[in-house]
């Protein structure tokens, strides 16, 4: 695969759609492993890390890795972040439900937006101010929402906003090695590395590598997991392909979308009213401000040409 010359073809919905699919999908189910059997969720994130090894060989085929330090640093910045956040997902899913957890981590470009702002002087657009407060509103809603039917607003609303911001900052470092032409094959290989460092992180908080559970909770999180892991080469596909201004705002909206319509029907439950407005607002806020975000590079990309 080669992310830097293939051509902008309508090749990338194909690939955008099968992101939205398997993201949607991972995301629905990605907590059935600890619900159904009780599997720690540092046993979820470990083999999460490992999966990740299938499309970084695919990603990594026929580039050059950017031997720079600069690439390393930025690497791992984004890579530790990255596999941070999925650390703390996977705990999360144990305490509350997915189809307000994924709204509430896809509110992470506001979190880009604002570093944007601060560190790179950056100005931000009516759109994206827009996308900005909805977000902060959906964040109120979901505090409401969380003293609900629906479980204690305490552990998982809490870890919900600590992802939010580790993939927000995440965003925001992929901007900045974006700046310095490091590609894209080299920092999915280095997120991969990333999450392989901090297995044996989660393995001691566990205390080692549990035996007393059925082969099916290793096996059910492998496949759930491996849809994770798929999902983000297809990513990388689709935006070797496609308009960033187009399959960025595309997926942000959809794939969570997916992940609450599944949810709602799979485990048959609906929303308190906060709730529902809290998840409309959260998916609204985040499509703008990535859209603004990227129309605004779109621009600049044109002025320097």
């Amino acid at each position: 695969m080669t992310t830097t010359t293939a051509p902008r073809t309508r090749s990338w919905i194909f690939y955008a759609a099968l992101l939205i699919l398997f993201w949607g999908v991972w995301g629905a189910f990605s907590a059935l492993p600890s619900s159904k059997y009780g599997y720690p969720d540092e046993m979820i994130y470990s083999i999460w890390a490992l999966t990740m090894i299938i499309p970084a060989a695919v990603a990594l085929r026929g580039q050059k890795w950017d031997r720079r330090p600069a690439a390393t640093i930025y690497g791992l910045l984004i890579g530790l972040t990255g596999a941070g956040g999925q650390l703390i997902l996977f705990q999360a899913l144990t305490m509350g439900p997915a189809y307000l957890i994924f709204p509430i981590v896809s509110i992470s470009p506001a979190i880009t937006v604002i570093m944007a702002m601060v560190l790179l002087r950056e100005r931000i657009s009516p759109l994206a101010v827009v996308g900005l407060i909805f977000a902060l509103a959906a964040i109120v809603l979901f505090t409401i929402t969380g003293g609900d039917s629906e479980g204690s607003s305490g552990p998982w609303l809490l870890l919900s906003i600590l992802i939010c911001v580790a993939w927000g900052v995440q965003a925001y470092f992929m901007r900045k090695s974006a700046t310095l032409g490091i590609n894209e094959a080299t920092t999915f290989g280095w997120m991969t590395i990333s999450g392989l460092l901090l297995i044996p992180v989660a393995l001691i908080s566990l205390g080692g590598i549990p035996t007393d559970f059925p082969w099916q909770a290793p096996a059910l999180t492998a496949g759930t997991q491996v849809l994770n892991a798929i999902g983000a080469l297809f990513l990388v596909m689709a935006l070797a392909r496609g308009k960033a201004s187009i399959v960025a705002p595309t997926t942000n909206a959809l794939a969570p979308a997916l992940t609450v319509v599944i949810s709602l029907v799979a485990y048959q439950t609906l929303p308190s009213p906060y709730g529902a407005i809290g998840i409309v607002l959260a998916l609204l806020g985040s499509t703008l401000m990535v859209y603004a975000d990227e129309k605004r590079g779109e621009s600049l990309t044109e002025a320097v040409r």
